[in-house]
């Protein structure tokens, strides 16, 4: 892959999540952030997917944009729902998704069955990404907090 492509996805990526954070009605102080984490999990998957597949790849992105989400959410004092629904917008398998109702509207049974699997494993590796960060306790999202914020208080 080219380096200006990527650089190219990382700017369409941030664009995306802000512009999708603004959609969503999230404080205009948040959308820095969420750009940032939106990126950083779309430069995840890009990274990831040189060694491994699709599905794989959106597994780990997610797990590093739910824990940004959840970081940045101790460290702003809101709710992580705010990072992680605009974070995760481009990990969607929004063209997958397309593509196979495109297929089943002309009548591609079988392209629409392979693209309609592939979607649905992608959204199934967002979830498995969720829950694995999920399953860390609040405290240690606090406590890397509570350092950050006592390191710069020195």
């Amino acid at each position: 892959m080219r380096i200006s492509s990527v650089i190219a996805q990382l700017a369409a990526s941030l664009v995306g999540t802000v512009a999708f954070s603004l959609l969503f009605g999230i404080p205009k102080k948040y959308y820095a952030s969420c750009g940032l984490i939106g990126m950083i999990g779309w430069g995840a998957y890009l990274l990831f997917h040189l060694w491994m597949g699709p599905t794989f790849s959106t597994v780990f992105a997610t797990v590093i944009v739910v824990f940004l989400s959840r970081y940045a959410a101790v460290l702003m004092e809101c709710p992580a729902t705010v990072f992680l629904i605009a974070g995760i917008f481009p990990l969607i398998p929004g063209g997958g998704i397309y593509w196979t109702t495109y297929y089943l509207v002309v009548g591609m049974q079988n392209l629409a069955t392979k693209t309609g699997y592939s979607a649905v494993k992608t959204a199934a590796a967002i979830v498995l990404g969720i829950v694995l960060v999920t399953l860390i306790p609040q405290r240690v999202f606090h406590f890397l907090g509570s350092r950050r914020l006592r390191r710069n208080a020195s």
